[in-house]
């Protein structure tokens, strides 16, 4: 796994002059939803209670500065369950994992924590009853992405992975008349209803999941950046490379009318160049950033003379979560069912 980087000395933006008053619009949610608060506290849980080393498979959640983070606290991150030694701890990441992966740490006698979000387990579980009843699954979603790989293999011989409503053009399958669509849950909203348009049009007998798969947290944050991307000269995304909900803001900020727009996991990778002539800045982040990454923004932002910053929200989160089951018990055995909510910023 590469390693995270360290975020450089800060330099401050130097106040460039334009013309008109310069402000950002912050967009509101934005950052730690539900399920990547409680997967990042069951580590910090994991620790406190058993003790460095905790092994991680795959980032917890997919952003840098949590994975450094927690690694400084005792938490060792590896691909795969056969390079953690037997009998040791080992917490699945919010992303969720196959049930082919379970069954290899049962047989190591690792001591598992499943951080899976709650929102992924449900669709792990529809995947699970549409393939008892012979369904071909059409899991739209980006083959390779832990999440997508986790579904599939809770039913490998019923899923059909579409990667963009291009695909949903040439998709075959067995039966038309018992098809259903199935998504990662941190995709474009815009981008999947296109690919369930397209599918629909081939089998217009496909069935919608009970509910929406992509979680609320992933709509909030695009519906947010969506009303800040119409009056922005530049939107900024905090979140990483192989975060799929940070990749998804910078588009759908393209697409609703941002003249530019960049994503950055730390303050100091905002370019000056980035700034010359823009008055209006819209800053978001994605559902796995803590939102001190976003506050060192606003502050280098406030150092090039953006002062004025407006709070768009869209949308109040008060979804809770519980820790893992195999947290919910502390060191003495005394029950524990604190629920989780996200640290968004208000």
């Amino acid at each position: 796994m590469p390693v995270p980087r360290v975020p450089r000395r800060r330099e401050r933006l130097q106040d460039i002059p334009v013309q008109g008053q310069k402000r950002v619009l912050l967009a509101s949610p934005r950052g730690y939803c539900a399920g990547v608060d409680r997967a990042v506290i069951a580590v910090e849980k994991a620790l406190e209670r058993f003790g460095a080393p905790v092994y991680v498979r795959k980032q917890i959640v997919h952003n840098i500065h949590v994975v450094t983070e927690l690694e400084a606290k005792g938490a060792i991150f590896v691909e795969e369950v056969d390079e953690v030694p037997e009998g040791a701890h080992v917490v699945f990441s919010a992303h969720g994992v196959s049930p082919a992966v379970v069954n290899e740490a049962a047989d190591r006698n690792l001591q598992a924590i499943d951080a899976t979000c709650p929102l992924v387990t449900k669709v792990h579980r529809e995947a699970v009853r549409f393939a008892r009843d012979d369904f071909e699954i059409l899991l739209i979603g980006h083959a390779g992405h832990e999440e997508v790989e986790g579904t599939a293999g809770e039913a490998p011989d019923h899923v059909t992975i579409v990667n963009s409503p291009d695909e949903a053009d040439t998709i075959e399958v067995r039966d038309p008349s018992k098809v259903v669509w199935l998504s990662q849950t941190t995709l474009s909203v815009d981008e999947t209803m296109e690919t369930v348009r397209r599918l629909r049009v081939r089998f217009p007998q496909l069935q919608d999941p009970p509910s929406d798969d992509i979680c609320y947290a992933t709509q909030n944050r695009q519906v947010a950046i969506k009303k800040v991307a119409k009056d922005a000269d530049l939107v900024i995304v905090v979140g990483s490379a192989n975060s799929s909900n940070s990749v998804r803001l910078v588009e759908v900020a393209l697409e609703y009318g941002a003249k530019a727009a960049y994503r950055v996991d730390y303050a100091d990778e905002v370019e000056q160049a980035w700034l010359e002539g823009v008055e209006t800045v819209g800053v978001t982040s994605g559902a796995s950033v803590p939102d001190v990454l976003v506050q060192q923004v606003l502050e280098d932002l406030a150092s090039a003379g953006y002062l004025d910053v407006e709070e768009v929200r869209t949308a109040e989160e008060d979804l809770q979560f519980s820790l893992p089951k195999e947290l919910r018990t502390d060191a003495a055995g005394n029950r524990d069912d604190r629920a989780l909510g996200g640290r968004v910023s208000a």
